[in-house]
């Protein structure tokens, strides 16, 4: 029977295969009861033996079908036919985050910093998500993210995700869960992921996009989790000059060896990176760093910098920035150029009020002599 023959209890007719990993493959598939094409996620025939496995499978893909997020592939249904253990989900026309950055990789440029930006904090809106119900995704990589035709962000394979709660119940030491080129230090050592394990893959994931290349490479799974575990990445500045230094620092942080070191959850990583945007980078041209740096004059400053307008008031008299009328406006601390108010004349002209006093006690002083004429004149 060939795959596009095969129906799912009478419900899912398999039409065709677009995409393969280590636990299942994935169909695109038509719900018949509803009318609608959706993706089937089915477990390969080689796990569905281990009832352990399974049971766990059924219990986080039961919990994930409780995930309702924008940034979050819906579950629609979970179930078995026969020997076939699968999950239907929302349907994405679309690529793989991992599919985009090869594109860019085939022009040897990275990827913008401004579209970088948009996509991680979609990652972030998306597994923050999760992180506030209590489940960590376990597995975030760029082959997990889906990217709508529009630049939505869909996250997807929270199959594998595990409820916090139960994640260090019957859990072998030894067990390690994700992909070695993104898993965390302490997924590395074989311990239990936690929201700050998330937020590690998720930094290996945009220093990815930003600089077209993985911060570790190795020949073998175990010399990359060696350099988890044990090296520090390098700058992202060194393999991409155009990025600028703060969020370089932020990568930094994220990918540091120690979960407290880094971001507790996917939520405040998000709230860090947008808090970046709207503060530092305020149009495409600085997002992408294309123009250099050059010596600017105050009037050029002006140009360069977006400012926040605050309302005139009667108190003073404030001049607004007319360089920034097709600028967005950022949360910066006010430009306020105050207008001096004219001086106030504080002396007097002295040589005229000595000369107005002398004229007064002359014009005084002829007054006896009017008298005298007078009587003289009338006598």
């Amino acid at each position: 029977m060939s795959e596009r023959e095969v129906i799912l209890n009478g419900r899912y007719q398999l039409l065709e295969r677009v995409g393969s990993g280590g636990m299942a493959r994935v169909y695109k598939a038509q719900d018949r009861a509803l009318g609608r094409i959706v993706a089937v996620k089915m477990l390969h025939e080689s796990l569905t033996g281990d009832q352990g496995f399974l049971q766990r499978f059924q219990q986080e893909a039961h919990a994930a079908a409780n995930l309702t997020h924008p940034n979050i592939v819906t579950v629609h249904d979970i179930g078995q036919d026969r020997n076939h253990y699968y999950i239907v989900m929302e349907y994405v026309e679309g690529q793989t985050l991992k599919q985009i950055i090869r594109q860019y990789n085939q022009t040897g440029h990275p990827m913008p910093v401004s579209r970088a930006l948009d996509l991680t904090i979609q990652i972030c809106a998306g597994i923050g998500y999760a992180h506030r119900a209590d489940l960590v995704h376990c597995d975030v990589k760029p082959q997990n993210v889906l990217i709508t035709r529009d630049d939505r962000v869909k996250v997807a394979d929270f199959g594998i995700a595990r409820a916090i709660s139960e994640a260090t119940l019957g859990q072998q030491a030894s067990q390690v869960w994700g992909t070695p080129q993104y898993f965390s230090p302490e997924q590395a050592a074989g311990n239990p992921a936690t929201p700050a394990s998330d937020v590690y893959s998720i930094g290996v994931i945009l220093f990815e996009l930003l600089t077209g290349q993985l911060p570790f490479s190795g020949d073998t799974p175990t010399a990359l989790a060696l350099k988890h575990m044990q090296e520090d990445p390098p700058a992202v500045a060194d393999a991409n000059p155009t990025v600028p230094l703060q969020l370089d620092q932020i990568v930094q942080k994220v990918l540091s060896k120690e979960p407290a070191g880094r971001y507790r959850t996917a939520g405040q990583l998000g709230r860090i990176l947008s808090a970046y945007r709207q503060r530092s980078l305020s149009d495409t041209d600085s997002l992408n760093n294309t123009i250099p740096h050059q010596p600017t004059s105050p009037v050029s400053e002006l140009k360069t910098k977006t400012y926040q307008r605050p309302q005139p008031t009667l108190e003073n008299t404030v001049l607004s920035d007319p360089v920034r009328e097709d600028t967005a406006v950022s949360q910066t601390e006010p430009l306020t150029i105050r207008i001096p108010a004219p001086e106030k004349e504080t002396g007097n002209d002295w040589t005229a009020v000595s000369l107005g006093i002398a004229a007064l006690i002359a014009l005084l002083g002829l007054i006896p002599l009017w008298y005298m004429v007078y009587r003289a004149w009338a006598g």
